[in-house]
């Protein structure tokens, strides 16, 4: 009964989301650098623009609104895991692990000073640092709940990710002829130094049509499915120092309703990112295979979509566009950062 209740509740929301979706979700198929999820975030902000008069809709749609922007987020993130099949990566992706570490770790270094340096907001200037470093548009809807990042700290930090990645996208394959890359090393470059799974695919792809007979598109898709690994220990370690900050808070009778006994780990432990590891370890156990793996992918990658649409629905542009500049820096020099440091290591290691 209580379901039901719930469902009336939020149907409209629910059903707003996915008008949006489905339009975004196909031309992101037809324009993949830019993808899905950022034609939805773009629409639910126009869409909120000329829908803000109606209070009534607006006021109806919030619930599933909130509970797309935030649950079906969560489940994107666990059906993601049945993407990665860890013994694959581990045997392809290591000869990348030392590359990938080096620019994780420059790019929340860079991220963390300059939250400090300019006077960033933290979670958007954590959201931009793992999105940079990690997986772009998974890595920010990982990362967002275990933060309690609001919609429009998500908008920010997409909006960043997305202005780099089609950057990327169109130049990486021009920048590794010129330098005179081998295919191996662009193959690394692309995975590492791209954030999204979309314009890792595009720059791989362009470098082949450069490069006949290349085929630099499966390792970059590897060295890019490697990264998407390190979700689980970031996650985990912001977990534990929101944890952290939780329990002092609560000591200090800190926050709303704190009390000394208020702390509750359920509140701040991210049980969906367990979930994540579980369907990880579903996949490489029992080795399913790409034709079962696939569509779960695919309903993860829709789920993302579906959730940015809400995000994007209840961000408002006017605000974002205004306090933009020292996000879109950070995400500069968090982009410029990891690209130096992925080719300085690859030169270091002689694999360019």
């Amino acid at each position: 009964m209580e379901l039901i209740k719930d469902f009336g509740k939020m149907w409209r929301g629910v059903a707003l989301s996915l008008a949006i979706a489905v339009p975004a979700w196909l031309l992101g198929k037809q324009f993949e650098v830019i993808g899905g999820p950022v034609f939805a975030i773009l629409i639910g902000m126009v869409l909120a623009i000329v829908l803000r008069g109606n209070a009534g809709l607006n006021e109806a749609a919030a619930p599933g609104v909130k509970y797309t922007s935030k649950k079906i987020l969560q489940y994107a993130v666990i059906l993601l895991g049945f993407g990665l099949n860890l013994g694959q990566i581990a045997k392809v992706g290591a000869t990348s692990l030392p590359i990938i570490v080096a620019t994780i770790s420059i790019s929340l270094i860079i991220s963390f000073v300059l939250c400090r340096v300019m006077k960033v907001p933290s979670k958007i200037s954590t959201l931009v640092g793992v999105g940079s470093s990690i997986c772009g548009g998974s890595a920010i809807a990982a990362t967002a709940p275990v933060i309690d990042a609001d919609d429009e700290e998500i908008a920010q930090a997409i909006s960043v990710i997305f202005l780099f990645n089609i950057i990327a996208a169109l130049i990486f394959p021009t920048l590794g002829t010129i330098l005179g890359m081998t295919n191996e090393g662009f193959g690394l470059f692309a995975g590492t130094a791209v954030n999204d799974t979309s314009s890792v695919t595009a720059a791989a792809a362009a470098w082949d049509g450069m490069h006949p007979g290349a085929n630099t598109l499966d390792q970059a898709t590897i060295v890019k499915l490697t990264r998407t690994l390190a979700i689980i220990p970031i996650t985990l370690l912001l977990a534990f120092w929101q944890m952290r900050k939780a329990k002092l808070a609560a000591a200090n009778g800190e926050g709303e309703g704190a009390s000394a006994g208020s702390f509750d780990i359920k509140k701040v432990f991210p049980t969906f990112i367990l979930f994540f590891v579980l369907a990880s370890v579903i996949t490489t156990v029992f080795s399913l295979s790409p034709a079962i793996t696939a569509p779960i992918k695919e309903l993860s990658k829709f789920f993302i979509v579906m959730a940015m649409a809400a995000i994007g629905f209840n961000t408002d542009l006017v605000k974002l566009i205004r306090t933009g500049g020292k996000p879109i820096f950070m995400g500069l020099c968090c982009w410029i950062g990891i690209a130096a440091v992925s080719l300085g290591m690859q030169h270091m290691l002689g694999i360019w």
